[in-house]
């Protein structure tokens, strides 16, 4: 299919920096296109489309990231990712047989989370989702969710009992989420934990999660195990949905009361013309 200017224009992630070997070049695909990325012996990292042109580079909180246009903004900003005390856990891809889309908009539904999480992010009988505010920011272009509360059995590695969560979600861009939660040992602060999706096709992505975290005492590896034990709990759940892509016509599927951010998403990515991994019409 033709790649919209505002899929093709925007920032991926496309590796994670540490993990880049000097001299070693690795290959991605994103959107059906071959990248090489390499970090030479000057230390400096280059990203190189299959016709040998250089592409777009951006080095943020712990990743790589590059696209097959021609970004003409920043990445988005996450001032947490610059605050001292924070434990910044890059927990690596995992490859994921849903649309990009499919998989950004699963990270912010909550009312899955005593089905599929059960007894760590939510447990019944406690399922019922209180109401929230959900906003286009227009100012900057980005989809909020805030005054979201769940109760939940183990919010984070960190938790040593269930508690009421305090949630914000935010999506800067079609295929990143952020969501800040209630952090376990420090109240009052949020921890944040970002979800970035390089499509490689409409059908295929790869998902990077990325944390910033107050946490002293868990190691490196249980955190990242935690996290990629609660994506791998979804993944299931996204590759046997259907339709595959992510519709956008309202008439499609039928939405509750606890899928507002995902209604709000969705209208979002039709008024910016995002429709690659999307379904425009029925079929």
């Amino acid at each position: 299919m033709t790649i919209s200017d505002v899929a093709r224009n925007d920032w991926y992630p496309v590796a994670i920096e540490n993990l880049l070997i000097e001299g070693q070049p690795e290959t991605v695909v994103l959107m059906g296109e071959t990248l090489t990325i390499l970090r030479a012996a000057d230390d400096q990292i280059k990203v190189t489309a299959a016709d040998g042109s250089e592409c777009p580079l951006t080095l943020r909180y712990g990743h790589v990231w590059s696209s097959i246009g021609r970004p003409e903004h920043a990445l988005f900003d996450i001032p947490e990712a610059a605050e001292e005390g924070r434990r910044m856990v890059d927990c690596g891809p995992v490859r994921v047989k849903a649309s990009p889309l499919r998989v950004v908009e699963n990270f912010l539904d909550i009312a899955h989370f005593p089905f599929v999480h059960t007894d760590i992010l939510g447990a019944e009988p406690h399922t019922e989702v209180e109401p929230y505010k959900v906003e286009i920011r227009d100012t900057v272009d980005e989809v909020w969710a805030t005054k979201v509360r769940f109760f939940q059995p183990q919010a984070a590695k960190s938790a040593e009992e269930g508690q009421m969560t305090d949630y914000m979600y935010r999506v800067p861009a079609p295929c990143v989420s952020i969501l800040y939660k209630t952090s376990p040992p420090r109240p009052g602060a949020w921890d944040v934990i970002g979800l970035f999706v390089r499509p490689i096709s409409e059908e295929l992505c790869d998902a990077y999660a990325w944390m910033a975290l107050y946490d002293e005492d868990s190691n490196q590896t249980d955190l990242v195990q935690f996290q990629q034990m609660i994506f791998l709990q979804d993944r299931s759940i996204l590759e046997n949905q259907i339709p595959r892509l992510l519709p956008l016509d309202p008439k499609m599927e039928i939405p509750t009361r606890a899928d507002t951010t995902s209604v709000a998403y969705r209208r979002w990515l039709k008024r910016k013309g995002m429709t690659y991994g999307a379904q425009l019409v029925a079929r």
